[in-house]
């Protein structure tokens, strides 16, 4: 289904049909020198897609891989036209759980397609805020490439910014006095983080050649691609600190685990030996011996009760002092 569709006249949108055509009948329109078309679809069926190949002479191969929304960050070139794949990511607080979604463009001298897959961004606001801007607009297709990758790797920060106040307090629970099982949010933060690294690291050499200029990006259009590389290196700088805060914080959840189990091994111990050595009297003076001291002696079962909490008194104030209790 197309979303949109429009012509750009000098940085100025210039409709195309009649604004509430979502069919592809209106798909291709010319352009002068200078202008160009950009058409927007959203989870488009595999016809409308070998329409749009057609209308606007797009590999086969790279149509294949549009239409598949499970396709790694990449760019390639067929001809004149670039090809790039990017994810798009979002994050649910409630699950600790990083969704994706997918977006193709195929960027050509006079045209842009872009193919949505799944949620994720709404090239809407995109379109609009770039529309507001028509020194961008401007430069051509690749103003949209920039304004969706600007976009893009906007919300991958605010992703890594999630990710780390879920993070602080992974390390803040690992580190508090009471008993935590934080093992299972930390792998499932960390399966996140890797979700996010396979959308984040395969784009950055996309970006890097975006920021050089070339034969596709004047010089004046790469600077804009430079801020973009800059965020992307700083949330993938963010990505790969937070994972190895994480497998810190795992190693010393299990350290902690550790500790932990030693001391319940020194209480249950202390507390075997303050009822073994009652027990131990106990037993010696069950066995009914005739010769034995104090057997006959009116006051020698409050002794031996005596001797028994007595000795049981020596052991506690032993064990505390050496930190067992």
């Amino acid at each position: 289904m197309i979303v949109d569709n429009a012509l750009y006249h000098q940085g100025r949108r210039v409709p195309v049909g009649d604004g509430d055509d979502q069919s592809l009948g209106h798909a291709r329109v010319p352009c002068d020198p200078g202008d160009f078309q950009w058409i927007g679809i959203h989870d488009p069926s595999p016809d409308e897609l070998d329409l749009i190949a057609a209308t606007f002479d797009l590999h086969p191969l790279a149509v294949e891989d549009a239409g598949d929304s499970h396709q790694r960050p990449k760019l390639e070139r067929y001809g004149d036209t670039l090809f790039l794949v990017l994810k798009t990511l979002w994050y649910v607080d409630e699950d600790d759980a990083v969704e994706t979604g997918e977006i193709n463009m195929f960027i050509g001298r006079d045209f842009v397609v872009t193919v949505r897959h799944g949620e994720g961004i709404d090239l809407a606001a995109s379109r609009r805020d770039l529309e507001q801007r028509a020194q961008v607009l401007e430069h051509g297709p690749m103003a949209v490439m920039y304004a969706i990758c600007d976009r893009v790797v906007d919300e991958y920060e605010k992703v890594g910014d999630a990710l780390e106040v879920d993070v602080d307090e992974v390390e803040e629970s690992v580190f508090s006095p009471a008993r935590t099982d934080d093992s299972t949010r930390i792998y499932v933060l960390k399966r996140e983080i890797a979700e996010v690294r396979r959308a984040v690291l395969p784009l950055r050499e996309p970006m890097r050649k975006f920021a050089m200029p070339g034969e596709h990006v004047p010089a004046e259009t790469a600077t804009y691609f430079r801020d973009v590389a800059d965020h992307l290196q700083r949330v993938s700088e963010v990505i790969d600190n937070l994972d190895q805060l994480l497998s810190t914080a795992f190693d010393a959840h299990l350290a902690r685990i550790s500790v932990q189990q030693n001391e319940d091994m020194r209480k249950i111990s202390a507390g075997a030996a303050l009822v073994v050595v009652p027990t131990l009297i106990a037993g010696v003076y069950g066995m009914n011996f005739d010769r034995m001291p104090e057997l006959h002696w009116t006051y020698g079962y409050p002794y031996a009760l005596l001797l028994m909490v007595a000795a049981s008194a020596v052991l506690l104030w032993f064990f505390k002092k050496s930190g067992w209790l």
